[in-house]
């Protein structure tokens, strides 16, 4: 499962409890009222426990968490290509 799956199955299931939506993987989740700042907080907690990483607070911020496309991208530079997760 790739990283872009594997995180939007989370966001999905467990922020908004089944009902994706029009959720698209380039939505900005908080200018769309997607997820609030609690929200981006389960992400992380998830990342972090999913992927074995420890989210900086310098990479707490929209250009790496703000949609499944960034959360994907940021997940790629820590960890490498997105085809092995």
């Amino acid at each position: 499962m790739n990283y872009k799956t594997r995180v939007k199955d989370f966001v999905v299931s467990n922020l908004l409890f089944g009902a994706a939506g029009d959720l698209k993987d380039n939505m900005s989740f908080l200018e769309s009222g997607t997820i609030d700042s609690t929200g981006v907080l389960e992400i992380i907690m998830f990342l972090e426990e999913t992927y074995g990483i420890k989210v900086e607070p310098e990479d707490m911020v929209p250009e790496n968490l703000d949609s499944i496309d960034r959360i994907s991208e940021f997940l790629t530079r820590k960890l490498g290509t997105p085809t092995t997760q």
